[in-house]
């Protein structure tokens, strides 16, 4: 890992805005599937899968069998961790409420939850039971009465979907699964098929094709975000040991070559021994040739005067995983203006977020913790506005709202309270 003054950094990543082919692709794809529908999505699941998808709903009768298909442990700690994530996002539940105002007037929120959302779950090489539930609860916990996945074939050839993932779904409550995966599965729900209802929005990670077609069909949806490289920033002092430090940098650098793993220090033994950690815990990895590359390309060891100017360049990067492993953790949360997930102390390491704790793992990415948070209830819920006005409120405040209405120029909207002030007799104080 390269070693460099903190002052000296500069985490640059291209946003994946993808190159015309791909872009041109996906919009083709699209249109495909919003004129031909499920026809459009058996030609993808051919083409992209080698699949002849039959019935494109996977049947209660395949979700039973995953069961059998699952070790007990895993089904203990997929249980475990969804108790767990239920119970966080519960505290985060909102209520609608009215204010009554003293001259009759009522002023109030009506809280409502979406109608239909759409679980996108990666599939293929790649199997994450843990982001179904991320995913999925939250969405259950705020009240969506329909949650729909979408998730592609596990392996060429195959209809089949990896069984841990259905048995995800099915513990987190969604019992509408389709067999369609990529751009194509994106439209289907952005615009519904003959057998997939379009959805409200659209949540969940995928690759680069799925990410441009989530940007593209936001606004006929609504969408979470458009997911960057996995991130984690540690910050820590002398106290910290180098092995757990070496650990929690790799465990983000083998998710993809883009990954950044960064160690922020004001320790020039805990630099060199981290350093050194880092190569001798690589070669022990099955994923080491991708996690070497991150650590190659974006990884890197900035040193500090002090953790102040630690915590300065910390909220500079504004990254989507923060440990901080520091005699004293508590004493700088307060400072930490912008990152996605924190994690205080040496037992906090980043996958007991991942998987396990209950705070959500879909976090902000490529800076964009400085104004975005965590996937939460809240992205699943939907307010109203309530206004009830007196006759009393509008005959005291009728002026005034005519004055601004005309100052903009909008005298229709002037004469709607123009009106009712004539009507009750009451203009200009009659």
């Amino acid at each position: 890992m390269k070693v460099m003054p903190a002052s000296e950094f500069s985490l640059k990543r291209e946003v994946e805005y993808g190159s015309p082919e791909q872009n041109e692709a996906v919009q083709r794809i699209i249109e495909e599937v919003r004129q031909d529908g499920d026809a459009a999505l058996r030609r993808f699941a051919q083409q992209f899968d080698g699949v002849n998808v039959g019935d494109l709903r996977v049947s209660s009768a395949e979700i039973e069998a995953a069961y059998q298909q699952v070790d007990e442990d895993f089904l203990t700690a997929i249980r475990e961790a969804s108790v767990n994530i239920r119970r966080f996002h519960e505290k985060q539940m909102r209520t609608s409420w009215m204010d009554l105002q003293g001259d009759g007037s009522i002023l109030g929120q009506v809280i409502r939850p979406l109608r239909r959302v759409g679980l996108y779950v990666p599939g293929g090489k790649a199997a994450y039971p843990s982001s179904v539930l991320m995913n999925a609860i939250p969405a259950q916990v705020a009240g969506v009465p329909e949650i729909v996945m979408v998730t592609p074939p596990a392996t060429a050839g195959v209809e089949g979907i990896d069984p841990h993932i259905l048995v995800a779904a099915a513990e987190a409550g969604v019992k509408e699964i389709y067999r369609v995966g990529g751009a194509q599965a994106v439209a289907a729900l952005a615009y519904g098929t003959e057998s997939i209802p379009a959805a409200d929005k659209i949540v969940g990670p995928g690759n680069i094709y799925v990410a441009l077609a989530k940007r593209y069909v936001f606004g006929a949806v609504d969408i979470d975000s458009i997911a960057g490289p996995s991130e984690i920033v540690v910050l820590a002092d002398g106290s910290a040991d180098p092995a757990y430090v070496a650990a929690d940098l790799l465990s983000q650098a083998e998710h993809d070559e883009m990954a950044s793993a960064i160690l922020i220090t004001p320790s020039e033994d805990l630099a060199n021994a981290v350093r050194t950690e880092v190569e001798l815990q690589l070669q022990a990895l099955p994923r080491r040739e991708i996690a070497a590359q991150s650590i190659r390309d974006y990884g890197a060891i900035l040193t500090v005067s002090s953790l102040e100017e630690g915590v300065d360049a910390v909220n500079r990067l504004a990254p989507e995983h923060l440990e901080i492993l520091v005699a004293d953790p508590f004493q700088y949360l307060s400072r930490i203006e912008n990152a996605g997930a924190v994690f205080l102390g040496p037992y906090s390491s980043e996958p007991v977020g991942d998987y396990f704790a209950g705070p959500n793992h879909v976090l902000p990415t490529n800076g964009t913790a400085r104004f975005s948070s965590p996937l939460n209830v809240d992205d699943f819920l939907k307010k109203s506005s309530v206004i009830y006005y007196s006759k009393e409120a509008l005959l005291r405040d009728g002026e005034k709202i005519m004055t601004l209405a005309r100052h903009e120029g909008l005298e229709a909207h002037a004469r709607a309270i123009e009106i009712r002030l004539e009507k009750e007799g009451n203009r200009n104080g009659q």
